[in-house]
């Protein structure tokens, strides 16, 4: 039988994280909740970087598109996440589903890919302060964005037409809240072997070869920093840090858990937890992580809000 291009399966069923009826209005209200924080909260770091030109400096350039990279993240699972917790049917399309599994794996790998070039922004920074404005033009960062997209597609792209050679035969329910790779590939009745062999691999060298670049770079940051005689010194240059580090253990703590180990030991209703941080928990920290402990970005607020009350009140 020819099964390169043929399914059964015209929708998939999305469970969900809960099958339980009295937990769906709670999980309703606090993931509504967290969606709309994310989008405010990320929207606002936006808006502040491009109204304020002090901020028009190669890392808030990679910030702002961090923040617009979360809110197209979790914009590509939550609302249909939403939608189908009141939902009968819980139903997504063929087509739908695998749409949902390229940009959600994109998204993914954009985010991955500027937390990489945000931290190059900080080792020039503080291993070459004085070259700083030389070595990361406007240019080279549109360059450096630009890379991200492409290297972003393409790896969503080469996962996603792998997915679409599958055949789902009779079972399309996903105990999971979106079309996510390990479940679409536990109900699938054709070998998953080649699917998983580019996750271990091509998945591996772009995760972890921007997670090895992000660890080279803080390793002569810390060579560096060791260097400086003060200690108010030391600390002010780790402390422009400090915000990068913190959404790079969450982010790749949790996606490295989920995916590089064996599908037989993948687990739904542990992933499914997991998940949940990468996908909607880390983006929705991230403007909090990036405003609570920077300087200018509070200080742009602060005058942002300034101006907002004064033309209200005028």
């Amino acid at each position: 039988m020819d099964n390169t291009n043929w399914t059964s399966v015209s929708h998939f069923v999305l469970l969900g994280i809960s099958t339980y009826p009295e937990e769906q209005l709670p999980l309703f209200l606090l993931f509504l909740f967290m969606y709309a924080i994310n989008i405010s909260g990320n929207l606002a770091i936006i808006t502040l970087i491009v109204s304020t030109p002090r901020l028009h400096t190669p890392m808030y350039i990679f910030l702002s598109n961090l923040a617009l990279t979360d809110i197209c993240f979790t914009s590509t699972t939550v609302p249909k996440m939403l939608q189908n917790i009141f939902s009968s049917t819980k139903a997504i399309s063929y087509m739908g589903c695998l749409a949902q599994t390229y940009f959600f794996i994109c998204f993914a790998a954009m985010e991955n890919f500027l937390l990489a070039v945000m931290a190059y922004d900080r080792y020039v920074a503080i291993c070459h302060p004085f070259c700083y404005h030389v070595t990361l033009t406007r240019r080279l960062c549109m360059w450096m964005v630009a890379g991200c997209h492409v290297l972003s597609h393409l790896h969503a792209l080469l996962h996603t037409l792998l997915m679409g050679q599958l055949i789902f035969c009779a079972n399309n329910r996903i105990p999971h809240f979106f079309c996510d790779l390990y479940p679409l590939m536990k109900i699938s009745c054709t070998s998953t072997h080649l699917n998983t062999l580019m996750i271990h691999t091509e998945g591996v060298i772009a995760i972890n070869g921007a997670l090895v670049f992000i660890i080279a770079s803080y390793a002569c940051i810390i060579s560096a920093v060791h260097r400086i005689p003060s200690a108010k010194g030391k600390w002010r240059a780790f402390s422009t840090c400090g915000s990068h580090l913190a959404a790079v253990a969450i982010f790749y703590g949790t996606l490295t858990w989920v995916y590089f180990r064996p599908l037989s030991s993948y687990s739904v209703t542990k992933s499914r937890i997991v998940t949940v941080m990468y996908t909607v928990i880390t983006p929705t920290l991230n403007p909090f992580i990036y405003s609570l402990r920077n300087g200018d970005v509070k200080g742009a607020f602060r005058k942002w809000m300034n101006r907002l009350q004064a033309s209200f009140f005028r």
